[in-house]
C-alpha cells in the first residue's frame, strides 16, 4: 500500500464529530501521562537511564541474546531463532503441527502482526483467537489495530454492541460497557479452557535470568498460558534487557507513558514451563540487524511500544491509525515503515508537523521527529518528493535569498485581504481547505522598525 497519508486521512476527516472524539480521547491519555510523570521527581533520570540501557543492549545483542538463550534453555525453555517473518511463521506452524493442534489462543503481539502470522495460520487450517479485548473486537470486525496499545480506540461502543449482537447474541442496542465486557469474557472463557496452543508477545526478555515478561491490564496473558500444554512466546530481538535491575527502570516507565498508570495491572514473569507444559521462545530478527547498522535511525530499536508518541501526535490524533500505510501508525510507525521499505511507505512521511512532541515524551528518548525530518531529506533521492512542494520550496528559496524581492512581496501581500474569496480559497490553496488564512498586516515589521527606531 503506497497511498499518501493526506489522501487516506481525508476519509477519516469526513466525520468531524468522530475526529474530535478521537482527538480528545487520545489527548486525555496524554494528559494522564503528564500527571504520572510529574509525580516522579526522578522521571527525566529514568528516561535517560532507559535510553542508555537500550543503547547498550542493542549494541551488545550478540552477547546478551546468547546469555538469554543459555539461561532460558537451562530453565527448560526451547529457544528458536527466526531470521525473518517467513521463518517465524514456519516455526510456529511446525510446533503446532507436531502436536496435531488446530487452535491457538494468543495475547496481543505486534510482532505477529508484523509477520502476518494470523493469516498464515488461517490458510493452514489453524484457528487463532485473540484474547486481548480490543484485539478480539477488531478480529470479529475483520479490522486491523489502529493503535499499538489501544488497538480499538477508534471504535465506539455502539459499533461494538452491533458486532457483539451479531457474533455473540447479546441484547440489541445494549451499549453498557460492563455488560459488553462480561459478554466478551464469557465468550473468551471457552476459548481459554479449550485452547491447544498458547501464544503471547514479549515486552521484555531478561538476559541474566532467561525469563520473559509480559505486561497486560486484563490478565489475558496469564489466562492464555494457564491451560494449554504448549506455550509459545515470540519476541523481536531488541526486547532484551541485561538484568532485573534494568527491567525495573522500564516497568516504571512503560505504563506511565502508555496509559497513565503507575504500572500495568499484570506484569507476568515466565521463566520455566509449568505442570509439564512445553515452553517455546522464538527470537526474531526480521530486519532489526539492518537497523543496527544504520546510525541515523538506530534509536528506533529503543522503542518499548508504549504508544505515547501516537497519543501526543496532533496528526495521528486527527487522522486515525488507518490513514497510515504501515501496520504501525504514528511517529514510530513512520520511521519503522521507512526502515522496512522507503519506496512503499514514503507516503507516511508527510504525516508530521515536526512539532517534536513525540521526541519530548518518548520514555526511552527515541528521536522520532528528528528522524522523520531526516527521512524527508531523502525523499528527492528516492524519487518520492512532492512536485508541488518542490516548486514551492524553490520559489521560496529565491524569495528568501533576495531581500529586495522579499520586501516587495511583503509590501503587496495585504492585497490578498481584499481579493474575492473564491479566488483566494481556490484548489491551489491547500492551507485554506480547512482553515482561514491570517490577515496580512498593512505594515511590515521591517517598515515599522525603520520608521520608529531611535537614531
Amino acid at each position: 500500500m503506497s497511498t499518501t497519508h493526506s489522501i487516506a486521512a481525508a476519509g477519516f476527516l469526513k466525520n468531524r464529530e468522530h475526529e474530535k472524539w478521537h482527538d480528545n480521547t487520545l489527548w486525555m491519555v496524554r494528559a494522564k501521562r503528564d500527571i504520572m510523570s510529574r509525580s516522579l521527581p526522578e522521571w527525566e533520570r529514568l528516561r535517560e537511564l532507559a535510553s542508555e540501557i537500550k543503547l547498550y543492549s542493542n549494541s551488545h545483542l550478540d552477547t546478551l541474546l546468547e546469555e538469554f538463550e543459555k539461561n532460558a534453555t537451562a530453565n527448560g525453555a526451547i529457544v528458536h531463532w527466526a531470521k525473518d517473518a517467513e521463518e517465524h511463521n514456519e516455526i510456529v506452524h511446525k510446533i503446532i503441527a507436531e502436536h496435531n493442534a488446530h487452535n491457538m489462543v494468543k495475547s496481543k503481539s505486534m510482532l505477529t502482526e508484523e509477520c502476518g502470522m494470523n493469516e498464515y495460520l488461517k490458510e493452514r487450517g489453524i484457528d487463532v483467537v485473540e484474547s486481548d479485548l480490543g484485539e478480539r473486537i477488531l478480529q470479529l470486525m475483520h479490522l486491523p489495530p489502529s493503535h499499538i496499545v489501544l488497538p480499538a480506540i477508534h471504535i465506539k461502543r455502539e459499533q461494538i454492541s452491533e458486532m457483539m449482537e451479531r457474533e455473540m447474541g447479546t441484547e440489541k442496542g445494549n451499549i453498557d460497557p460492563t455488560y459488553l465486557t462480561h459478554a466478551a469474557r464469557r465468550s473468551l472463557r471457552e476459548n481459554f479452557l479449550h485452547a491447544e496452543i498458547a501464544m503471547t508477545g514479549v515486552n521484555f526478555a531478561v538476559a541474566s535470568t532467561g525469563e520473559i515478561v509480559t505486561c497486560t491490564n486484563e490478565g489475558n496473558a496469564d489466562m492464555t498460558t494457564s491451560f494449554p500444554k504448549v506455550y509459545i512466546a515470540t519476541m523481536g530481538m531488541e526486547k532484551i534487557v541485561p538484568n532485573l535491575e534494568s527491567l525495573g527502570v522500564f516497568t516504571r516507565l512503560l505504563a506511565r507513558s502508555g496509559t497513565g498508570q503507575p504500572i500495568t495491572a499484570y506484569t507476568s514473569h515466565y521463566r520455566r514451563p509449568t505442570n509439564g507444559q512445553e515452553f517455546h521462545i522464538i527470537i526474531v530478527n526480521n530486519g532489526r540487524s539492518d537497523i543496527m547498522g544504520n546510525p541515523e535511525h538506530v534509536r528506533t530499536l529503543n522503542c518499548i511500544r508504549c504508544g505515547e508518541c501516537m497519543n501526543t501526535c496532533p496528526v495521528y490524533r486527527r487522522s486515525g491509525g488507518y490513514s497510515y500505510s504501515y501496520f504501525i501508525p504514528g511517529p514510530i510507525g513512520i520511521n519503522l515503515g521507512m526502515l522496512r521499505d522507503p519506496q512503499k511507505y514514503s507516503g507516511n512521511v508527510s504525516a508530521c508537523t515536526l512539532c517534536l512532541s513525540c521526541s519530548n515524551v518518548c520514555p526511552v528518548k527515541v528521536d522520532l521527529g528528528e528522524q522523520i525530518y531526516r527521512w524527508r531529506q531523502e525523499l528527492d533521492k528516492l524519487g518520492k518528493a512532492n512536485r508541488e512542494k518542490k516548486v514551492m520550496s524553490n520559489g521560496l528559496k529565491v524569495l528568501m535569498e533576495s531581500p529586495a524581492l522579499f520586501n516587495t512581496a511583503l509590501k503587496f501581500a495585504p492585497i490578498v485581504n481584499k481579493m474575492p474569496r473564491l479566488l483566494v480559497y481556490s484548489s491551489v490553496n491547500a492551507w485554506g481547505k480547512d482553515r482561514e488564512l491570517p490577515t496580512f498586516a498593512k505594515e511590515s515589521f521591517n517598515d515599522m522598525w525603520k520608521k520608529n527606531k531611535v537614531k
